[in-house]
């Protein structure tokens, strides 16, 4: 039967053998409270622990990294693919102030490459060890005739847990409040269906050199998504009531992500004066012949996470980011007072929020 089943295109010792080539990987992200080692039904994670809150939430996110794979694939790189999933998914929940205590993580591809395979966990290990998350477990799945051999797909899901009166979140937001922004390491991994049809449209290989992005385009285009996990955890503990609410910028873009965390009938106006996006952003905006501000609802253009911030404690967050190794700035200040919010994006991905919008040039 086994044999027939490789006849049909799956190749189960390549599953295996991908198994033992990753084990070291994920192993190493497990501390005291996994129970169980890898390659079980179900991962166990031991949660005794939160008997001494007095109102624990449980916290999921789960997410793919979109077409960035399709990058990777062009140019036979995949040891960095697994950090943008961490940071999709685990990035999410910090946002309502929980800490990430375990993962799972979903392989789809065309034939099992057990190199490549395990390349690619070996990503989603180094990234849960970054964030303080336990990998604990997940599933390669092979779809001959569905995905082409070299074709794959990744996603994952992650849960943390937070104390109820800790959580953060649109509630918390108040008059006055400071928007912070938290520097991006580049696309991150949203909005590479638009990347790639630029590429395409300019003719321009993955595995061309460009003077104007410096260096070889899909390793630039490849740049890892830059975790906040630890850096805002611990923020949240060295300054509690600091943080009133973040945003991950994610699809949609800044004003409609930050928009998702503001309290109904605030507003605030972001200087686009503050900052100056990277060439990454530039680049591909004249390429596609397009202006900045017309990418503003599809790419981070620089900003990667957004702090909402007690006003006087705006100094002590940007210093405490910045000794984390996050480049930090202000962008502007929640308003309650009623006025007209013609042109600024309310809320997004269901939830009505407060009213954003991006003001002014950016900075050359």
């Amino acid at each position: 039967m086994a044999d027939k089943y490789a006849e049909a295109g799956v190749d189960t010792a390549a599953g295996d053998l991908a198994v033992e080539l990753m084990k070291s990987a994920v192993s190493a992200t497990h501390g005291p409270r996994v129970v169980g080692g890898v390659g079980g039904f179900a991962g166990l994670f031991d949660v005794s622990f939160l008997t001494s809150f007095q109102r624990p939430l449980l916290a999921t996110s789960t997410d793919g990294v979109g077409t960035k794979v399709a990058i990777a694939q062009a140019i036979d790189k995949h040891d960095t693919i697994g950090i943008d999933l961490v940071g999709m998914v685990v990035d999410d929940i910090v946002v309502v102030g929980a800490t990430p205590l375990f993962m799972t993580d979903y392989i789809a591809c065309g034939k099992v490459v057990p190199s490549r395979i395990a390349d690619i966990v070996a990503g989603i290990a180094l990234g849960c060890s970054e964030t303080g998350t336990a990998l604990v477990g997940g599933e390669t799945a092979e779809h001959p005739g569905l995905l082409a051999p070299d074709d794959y797909d990744v996603a994952g899901a992650a849960t943390g847990a937070v104390e109820a009166d800790a959580q953060l979140g649109a509630h918390l937001v108040t008059d006055g409040d400071v928007v912070i922004a938290l520097e991006s390491s580049g696309l991150h991994s949203n909005g590479y269906s638009l990347v790639r049809s630029i590429i395409r449209q300019k003719d321009i290989s993955f595995l061309d050199r460009s003077d104007e992005l410096g260096g070889l385009v899909g390793e630039v285009l490849l740049e890892p998504t830059r975790l906040y996990t630890s850096p805002l955890l611990s923020l949240l503990a060295d300054a509690p009531g600091a943080v009133h609410a973040l945003s991950h910028v994610t699809g949609g873009g800044i004003a409609a992500n930050l928009a998702r965390v503001l309290p109904v009938g605030s507003w605030v106006e972001l200087e686009r004066s503050s900052w100056s996006p990277a060439p990454v952003f530039r680049v591909l905006a004249e390429w596609g012949s397009m202006n900045l501000e017309e990418a503003e609802g599809t790419w981070n253009l620089g900003i990667g996470m957004i702090a909402v911030v007690e006003a006087s404690l705006v100094d002590a967050v940007i210093a405490h980011l910045a000794a984390d190794g996050i480049p930090a700035w202000t962008l502007g200040a929640v308003s309650t007072v009623p006025r007209d919010i013609t042109g600024f994006d309310q809320g997004a991905k269901g939830v009505d929020g407060g009213a954003v919008r991006l003001v002014g040039r950016y900075r050359d």
